[in-house]
């Protein structure tokens, strides 16, 4: 590990955030809060906010720049950032694999429960409908937007739903084996 007087010299930590972000751990409380320094880090590695000033972590475009990079840098973001729906926009859109899923995990639950926001998430991916609310898992629009995406988002439908007809034959039309999330009473059927 460098020595205390390195780890507080500005030019050195900048280079060696550029060079890997993860170094930003190792940088003295006070350039972990240099607005310049976190945004050279976050930009190699959106998951290098975890090690950035709380006061950063609350800075709208140093948290857009870090789940730009990684949508799983939410988890890191302050409480009000993951209730901002850009914010957790951008998150879900930078996944690649999971479009939205495991930056919803992290969300607030007042965009889980904002019809809109989720409505949107599960049309771009259907499981996202996991960490809708209780409510929107119940919603028959929300549903059937996300099992016409993804079949097994009918994993995550409220029991009332994955007994309803229409939605589970719009999920088996998808996936065929979607029935083995249906209630028992259709899956008889």
């Amino acid at each position: 590990y460098a020595s205390v007087q390195l780890q507080g010299d500005r030019g050195v930590v900048l280079e060696a955030v550029a060079q890997n972000a993860d170094a930003l751990k190792h940088a003295s409380e006070q350039l972990r809060a240099d607005r310049d320094v976190v945004l050279r880090a976050v930009q190699q590695k959106g998951d290098a906010l975890k090690h950035a000033s709380e006061q950063l972590r609350g800075d709208r475009d140093v948290v857009l720049e870090a789940v730009s990079q990684n949508g799983d840098a939410l988890e890191h973001a302050s409480v009000q950032l993951r209730g901002d729906r850009g914010v957790v926009w951008k998150a879900c859109s930078s996944d690649e694999f999971d479009f939205c899923v495991s930056a919803l995990e992290h969300a607030s639950d007042e965009l889980k429960r904002d019809r809109g926001f989720m409505l949107e998430a599960v049309k771009q991916d259907g499981s996202a409908l996991e960490y809708a609310s209780v409510q929107l898992q119940g919603d028959r629009g929300v549903v059937l937007e996300a099992v016409a995406q993804n079949a097994d988002a009918l994993k995550h439908a409220s029991e009332q739903l994955r007994a309803d007809r229409d939605v589970v034959l719009r999920a088996v039309q998808q996936k065929g084996d979607a029935l083995k999330h249906a209630s028992e009473q259709l899956r008889g059927d």
